[in-house]
């Protein structure tokens, strides 16, 4: 009987060492589930980065929103660990609005707003009293308008505020009527005005192409085009967290740049930037 007992004794702790290594293991081997909010379709470049983090052990779910509100507010109540869809103007304006605590965390690419005509081939054939449409919401029409300075169609006051309106405008030469718009209805107004202002994806959506139709386009290397461009962002608390920067170094990856590079053909742009450098803006 005593031997029955050392044999059960050992067989026991026989039985608890294995399973204590059984849970060591999976614990070494635990996948981390990432959800990140995306807008629209852009799941094919997600997806590379998917593969890319799953040697790190992230499983990053893919969630798509159709409207600009859900993927910030998700994130903030924490439905959401991570969203990829928005400049960080757009970010910034819309957490002060909504007294988030979200924060970017990396850069992604920039989509250039260009200024495009079915009547005009070049800038100067605009003429005197034309009609220029540019989107009505408050950063991108502060973007328009900036963009509509870089041209040299107009100059706008030395202490202009990004979310600036037409009252700003200080130089206009060609007494260019501005006309602000829904962002959406700006591809459409182009059979009735001289030019429109037109963000990159309603370009699109309309059948421009981005990198070739505009008469003039943001530079993405200008300063100036700095604060649109595209972010990765997080809850603030959760900035530091080396996984999610894991996802940010995998978008920025060089396999990535060049699958944009040969999808979008200069419709978007890869930007590589210190968030430092960007996040106030």
């Amino acid at each position: 009987m005593k031997k029955f007992f050392t044999f059960f004794a050992v067989l026991l702790l026989t039985v608890s060492v294995l399973a204590a290594c059984g849970s060591k293991e999976s614990a070494g081997n635990k996948t981390r589930t990432v959800k990140i909010g995306i807008n629209g379709d852009d799941n094919d470049l997600w997806r590379i980065i998917q593969k890319q983090v799953k040697s790190d052990g992230i499983k990053l779910k893919i969630i798509s929103f159709s409207d600009y509100v859900q993927p910030n507010t998700a994130l903030n109540d924490g439905s959401l660990d991570l969203n990829a869809f928005q400049t960080i103007t757009y970010m910034n304006q819309f957490k002060g609005d909504h007294n988030l605590d979200i924060a970017a965390i990396g850069s992604t690419v920039i989509a250039p707003m260009g200024i495009y005509s079915h009547k005009y081939k070049n800038l100067s054939d605009i003429p005197n009293g034309a009609t220029i449409t540019i989107p009505n919401d408050v950063t991108n029409a502060g973007r328009a308008l900036k963009l509509l300075q870089s041209s040299k169609l107009i100059s706008l006051v030395d202490n202009f505020d990004p979310k600036g309106s037409i009252e700003q405008i200080k130089e206009n030469p060609k007494h260019l009527k501005i006309k602000p718009i829904a962002a959406g209805q700006t591809a459409r107004s182009l059979e009735d005005v001289a030019a429109a202002i037109i963000n990159n994806g309603f370009a699109v959506q309309a059948g421009l192409d981005p990198a070739k139709d505009p008469l003039y386009k943001e530079d993405p290397n200008e300063k100036a085009a700095m604060p649109y461009i595209n972010v990765i962002a997080s809850r603030t608390k959760d900035k530091n967290d080396k996984d999610y920067l894991k996802i940010v170094k995998a978008y920025q990856s060089k396999e990535v740049h060049d699958y944009i590079i040969k999808r979008d053909k200069g419709a978007t742009v890869p930007v590589v930037i210190s968030i430092g450098k960007i996040k106030n803006l």
